[in-house]
């Protein structure tokens, strides 16, 4: 269902930053993240040897967690540190996990942590560069986390769902293309002398350019394992290079989605923009991430809906049409990472 070792995204930063433990499920695992004394993140079982209470339930003292039930201390290694009244030697140990911060994220390795390897975490190109700005956020959504994969690898959608917003009929009439190299899926789709939508209208008057003429618009998404999708989007003044039209001409960006299976039917969706014009200006952030955060509320109520349905009738048939291909070769790799996790776990001694 869900490949566990590899690293997902598990928080924001600043959800760890208030001094609460956070609890999270990430690919089943439930998981208590917290800060320790220096700061650095830690990730334990979320579950109290003692009576079995959730230690998110708890809080943090001087960086170490403690149960709220009975005050038992655990340590970030999973060993149990103290509890008031009693000797904890022999106390059970909880299963402890890889964590790190990356990128103004938390990243969780849910499987073996002794394979877990910090460099296999992805870099981007936007993360911490001072001409580029950020504005995201996170959903909770009930359904099965392919599904979010499908939706951003064919934007054909957006047509329909996001009318009002980011989607116009040129979508439809536009053909894209999909390329795989490797574990990487593209899919692109490249737009000619249009109008822009709305929310790329206040993208073009908050960089100072006219929004009332023609434009070249492109949507290139990319799928990397495990769950990882970045698309690139942008438009261009009419005539100046589309894609690569100097940066006085254009508005662009990368929309950011990391997508974190929670159980077989919900995921945890970290949506952002990343943006490589105006990175200066606090106030277009703000709008920005309210346009897209009104955006991805639209997709998450037709996927809850799109499960639900699923659920219900789970021996019927989905077609496959062209537009599909971006998410059918998404699954392809996702197959092929679970197939060689479980053949490992076969031959395993």
């Amino acid at each position: 269902m869900f490949a566990k070792n590899t690293w997902y995204v598990a928080a924001r930063s600043e959800e760890l930053d208030g001094g609460k433990p956070l609890g999270r499920k990430v690919c089943n695992e439930a998981i208590v993240f917290y800060r320790q004394a220096d700061g650095t993140p830690a990730a334990v079982e979320d579950f109290c040897p003692h009576r079995g209470a959730p230690l998110s339930l708890g809080f943090v003292h001087e960086g170490r967690l403690v149960c709220g039930y009975h005050g038992l201390e655990m340590g970030c290694d999973g060993q149990v540190v103290a509890m008031p009244g009693q000797r904890v030697r022999g106390f059970p140990c909880i299963r402890s996990y890889a964590v790190a911060e990356r990128h103004g994220f938390v990243w969780v390795w849910p499987g073996d942590k002794a394979r877990a390897d910090a460099s296999l975490i992805p870099s981007f190109h936007w993360a911490g560069n001072a001409e580029w700005a950020y504005g995201g956020g996170y959903y909770h959504v009930k359904a099965d986390y392919r599904l979010m994969i499908d939706n951003l690898m064919d934007l054909t959608h957006e047509t329909y769902v996001h009318a009002n917003s980011i989607g116009q009929k040129e979508i439809d009439e536009t053909p894209c293309t999909t390329k795989v190299d490797g574990d990487h899926v593209v899919t692109s789709r490249f737009m000619h002398g249009i109008e822009a939508p709305p929310f790329w209208k206040l993208a073009l008057r908050g960089h100072g350019l006219p929004d009332d003429g023609p434009v070249d618009r492109w949507q290139i998404c990319h799928f990397t394992p495990p769950t990882h999708v970045m698309i690139e989007v942008g438009v261009a003044l009419q005539g100046h290079g589309g894609y690569d039209a100097s940066a006085d001409k254009k508005v662009s960006a990368v929309v950011v989605d990391f997508i974190t299976p929670e159980t077989e039917t919900s995921h945890h969706y970290f949506w952002g923009m990343a943006r490589h014009f105006q990175p200066h200006d606090a106030a277009l952030t703000q709008a920005i991430r309210e346009g897209q955060g009104r955006i991805f509320g639209e997709d998450m109520e037709m996927l809850e809906r799109q499960q639900a349905n699923l659920s219900a009738w789970p021996e019927r048939k989905l077609l496959a049409l062209n537009i599909d291909a971006g998410g059918v070769q998404s699954r392809r790799v996702i197959e092929r990472l679970l197939a060689a996790e479980a053949s490992t776990h076969t031959t395993a001694p």
